[in-house]
């Protein structure tokens, strides 16, 4: 069988070789018969589309090098020939780069001829940016400074905020030319370090370029530039600070010996010398600026211990000082100043500071006369009086007489010594350990002749307990003198264990935080910076909050409008590093919801809004809720992260839906995870239920822990606790008639009568309302019903075009579909028969082919037998 189909192949090949017109007519039939299959049979692959090229980022007027191809290559050429270079690496899809890019031309408008602006796309896949470097965040900012970087702006991307980063980078040094201008550099509350190099032997010492490249470093480290690097030429200038030999290093600082750069210990490179200037440097005030992303800085600071955070107004680019910043900073160095000058002087200052002394003669010598003085901060200036009074007695005698026999006789000079007619001595002790509290005693030897008006003065103040401590005499000792008068603030940290930190924020960044700390605006406004100058009422802007994370507390300063920023921000500290702090504790909560407080126009009084079935609490509406005298309330705290809580949502649910006609219990419960409520209202865990009765609220109930929360036990426990009426107050009987005798009991029955009558009018007056008000609301929902059907019947006649248009041009492509579908089926046909004829062809040549092989087969034969 094999063998025959060789043949008939060989033949079919042979007659096609001497015929190339069938040949011909064969190949074309087959191709066409195979894109007839393939265009009926086959169906398309899915094709990804190539990425667009990128466009241009930056417009064409600004200023700016868009290398949008991501071309690094040309990048380094413009970098190396310019010599401050700000390169700024996007990604044309990011929101933070769009919102950069504005900021970013602000600045290339204005420095357009000291920097060279430089843009590249660094996610065009095909761009030699994306291969080299793996940047996971947009937008980077980086800055060359000739062959020094690349320094990376770690800042807001603000533009007055990237303008001044710019600035520190050209000017990283000050020159300081005279005393005057070393003494203002050095006179500011932040770091400052000075370089002294000579220029006489060579245009440029060795160091200098060091000690450039270490300021640059400090950049890096910090973009605001708060360690400022100043350099002193003039060997004049340098003895202001006494700095003798050249290349040296001085670190200024206010509390402590200033430093020189240990050039024996450390090697002189910019990184050491940056290293040593972070590690010795004295902060008093220090900048904060959280990332507008996912961060830890605000836990790593607030972990050390309690903070004053400060919302100022802040301008990078003003050319002068803030004066607000200035009196903080004041505030801030005075609170840190802990030297024996600052101790002394307000020790000093004790005595002329309290009014509260008491004159005292000593028993041990009938002539020494003692005067005690209490004495106080100016924390409060109407409290003073109450803390003007001395304790009587201690455990071991009398106060008094015990500070004067172990203070005031020590202190008198020998009587050999004395020569002239009074001598005297003075002393401070403290009472606790307080900062505000302290006794000064100072005491006097007079002579026989002034015993008896001193006698008499001592009888006079005995008995007043109030003698206002008169002035030093001229032969007290100068270091016992008061010399100036205490502000109570200065020296503060080292008197309490209470010790503050101080950071800064910038209002107009951070306003959100500000207010989530307990900033209160006065009007909405859509500027952070418009918000900030109408927070707490204050004109300046200005907010201050001090956090204790350890305690779980945090307070607010409320300025009073009559007081100054350093007055207020003053009592604030003192009230805060106080042993009994007055200030009262901030409560975050949610904001209460005011749906049904007025409708169409009407207020509450005369429509109350219907009753919610459970009442939902915040920090503001806890109290006048759960202490509502006359009503039980059952209290539910949950938190919206609680699984238990939620399981528990259809238990409380059911529960208020039965107890929804009872007017005096009320159900309500509270997100203590969104809401800080008083200490003595918080739980330990959550899910709880408290109940707090109605006429004993002191008395509240806890659900036991041990039962499960089901509906059959909660309102045994509610029936079991809830208030009773013989707990509410009643009328007093009057102790002169007998109970129930005399008219006083008749006109009392009839009053109570009367009360009641009017009591049910009240609540069927409350009724009606409500049942006028339910009826009100059913007419707004049946019009807002028939307003919300109207709209929807709109959108439906609406949907309906569109669904006609749609079957109409979908009716067109099936026709269309249909029509091509007819087309194929004739052509295909048409190949079919074609093939048949090509078949009857094959089998017409096939048969005459084997005829003719028979006749000469035939031929050969006769051929053969002839032969």
């Amino acid at each position: 069988m094999l063998r025959r189909v060789r043949q008939s192949l060989r033949q079919v090949l042979y007659l096609m070789a001497r015929r190339p017109a069938l040949l011909c007519g064969a190949v074309v039939l087959s191709v066409l018969l195979i894109l007839a299959v393939k265009f009926t049979c086959s169906r398309a692959k899915d094709v990804v589309a190539a990425a667009r090229p990128p466009l241009r980022f930056f417009s064409a007027e600004a200023p700016v090098v868009d290398l949008y191809l991501g071309q690094l290559d040309q990048m380094e050429r413009l970098r190396s020939v310019a010599e401050v270079s700000l390169i700024f690496f996007y990604a044309p899809w990011c929101a933070h780069s769009m919102a950069a890019r504005q900021e970013v031309q602000l600045v290339a408008k204005k420095l357009a001829k000291q920097v060279q602006f430089v843009a590249v796309n660094c996610w065009w896949s095909q761009g030699k940016c994306r291969k080299h470097n793996r940047f996971y965040q947009y937008p980077i900012i980086q800055l060359f400074y000739r062959r020094f970087g690349p320094i990376e702006y770690k800042g807001p991307f603000v533009a007055r905020y990237v303008e001044s980063f710019i600035l520190r980078v050209i000017t990283p040094l000050t020159y300081l030319s005279s005393r005057a201008t070393l003494e203002e550099f050095l006179s500011c509350h932040e770091p400052r370090v000075v370089g002294f190099f000579q220029f006489n032997s060579s245009p440029q010492p060795p160091g200098y370029i060091t000690f450039l490249a270490s300021a640059l470093q400090a950049l890096r480290r910090d973009f605001r530039g708060v360690i400022r690097f100043g350099v002193v030429t003039n060997r004049h200038v340098a003895d202001a600070i006494s700095l003798k030999e050249d290349e040296t290093v001085y670190l200024h600082r206010r509390f402590n010996s200033s430093l020189i750069f240990p050039r024996r210990e450390r090697n002189f490179t910019s990184e050491a010398i940056c290293s040593w200037v972070f590690e010795h440097r004295e902060t008093v005030l220090q900048w904060l600026q959280p990332p507008q992303t996912k961060s830890r800085l605000l836990e790593h600071e607030l972990t050390k211990g309690p903070a004053l955070l400060l919302f100022l107004p802040h301008n990078p680019l003003a050319h002068t000082s803030n004066p607000i910043l200035q009196q903080v900073a004041d505030i801030a160095v005075r609170y840190h100043s802990c030297s024996d000058k600052h101790h002394s002087t307000s020790d000093r200052s004790f005595s002329s500071r309290s009014p509260c002394c008491q004159s005292v003669v000593l028993p041990e010598s009938n002539t020494s006369v003692c005067e005690v003085c209490l004495s106080l901060s100016r924390r409060d200036s109407t409290s003073s009086s109450t803390h003007c009074s001395f304790p009587s007695t201690v455990p071991g005698g009398d106060v008094l007489q015990s500070y004067l026999r172990h203070c005031c006789l020590h202190q008198l000079p020998a009587p050999a010594s004395i020569k002239t007619e009074t001598s005297s001595g003075c002393i401070n002790f403290l009472n606790s350990y307080s900062p505000f509290i302290q006794y000064s005693a100072c005491c006097r030897k007079v002579e026989p002749h002034l015993k008896n008006e001193s006698s008499s003065q001592a009888k006079e103040g005995s008995e007043t307990q109030r003698v206002p401590l008169p002035p030093p005499p001229s032969s007290i000792p100068p270091s016992s003198a008061p010399q100036q008068e205490g502000d109570g603030i200065t020296g503060l940290r080292c008197q309490t264990n209470r010790t503050l930190r101080f950071y800064v924020l910038d209002v107009a960044l951070n306003w959100p935080l500000a207010v989530r700390l307990g900033a209160s605006i006065n009007r909405s406004t859509s500027r952070y910076q418009e918000a900030g100058a109408h927070a707490d009422g204050s004109g300046d802007g200005s907010f201050a909050t001090i956090v204790n994370l350890k305690d779980e507390i945090h307070y607010v300063l409320h300025r009073s409008p009559a007081a100054t920023l350093t007055e207020s921000l003053e009592a604030f500290i003192r009230n805060f590093s106080a042993p009994h702090s007055l200030l009262q504790r901030h409560l975050v909560g949610e904001k209460d919801k005011k749906g049904g407080e007025e409708q169409a126009g009407h207020p509450t009084k005369q429509h109350q809004p219907p009753r919610l079935l459970i009442t939902e609490l915040t920090t503001s509406s806890f109290l006048p809720s759960v202490m509502d005298l006359q009503k039980d309330v059952l209290l539910f705290y949950y938190t919206q992260w609680c699984g238990f809580c939620s399981v528990l949502n259809h238990v409380i649910i059911q529960l208020a839906r039965l107890l929804q006609g009872n007017s005096t219990i009320t159900v309500a419960r509270v997100n203590v995870a969104r809401n800080d409520l008083p200490w003595e209202f918080m739980v330990d865990h959550v899910p709880t239920i408290l109940l707090f009765p109605k006429y004993r609220k002191n008395l509240s109930v806890k659900f036991p822990e041990d039962l499960p929360i089901t509906l059959p036990n909660l309102l045994h426990f509610i029936l079991q606790h809830c208030g009773s009426p013989t707990y509410a107050d009643k009328p007093v009987t009057s102790s002169a008639e007998p109970d129930g005798s005399g008219a006083s009991s008749i006109l009392r029955a009839e009053f109570l009568v009367l009360q009641r009558e009017v009591q049910a009018l009240h609540h069927a007056r409350e009724r009606l309302s409500q049942q006028l008000a339910q009826l009100w609301r059913e007419n707004r929902r049946l019009t807002f019903y028939t307003n919300s059907l109207g709209a929807q019947n709109t959108e439906l006649q609406r949907e309906r075009n569109s669904l006609e248009e749609q079957h109409r041009e979908k009716s067109r492509q099936l026709g269309e579909a249909v029509r091509r579908l007819q087309e194929l089926a004739d052509t295909s046909e048409n190949l079919l028969n074609e093939n048949t004829l090509l078949r009857i062809l094959l089998r017409a040549l096939k048969d005459r082919t084997e005829a003719e092989v028979e006749r000469k087969e035939a031929e050969q034969k006769r051929s053969h037998m002839a032969s």
